[in-house]
């Protein structure tokens, strides 16, 4: 469990995954959950490229999968 944590905490990618999960409770369709969560995501992945980091496609996969997360407990709701 402790690996797990450690790795959720990794490149703050718990932050990733809650604001995906906003996003999708947010969002009023699939299309907008989809539209905003991957436009997010790109933004994100772009800021750290263009601050001298490198794409992070776990952080971009977290966020989106994030939005999923959300969009499904906005329906359940």
């Amino acid at each position: 469990m402790k690996k797990i944590w450690d790795w959720i905490k990794a490149s703050n990618r718990w932050k990733h995954f809650a604001g995906g999960v906003i996003i999708g409770v947010g969002a009023d369709s699939n299309y907008c959950a989809a539209y905003a969560g991957v436009g997010v995501a790109s933004a994100l992945e772009l800021k750290d490229r263009l601050w001298g980091g490198k794409w992070d496609w776990i952080d971009f996969a977290l966020t989106v999968s994030g939005v999923v997360v959300g969009r499904l407990i906005r329906i359940a709701l």
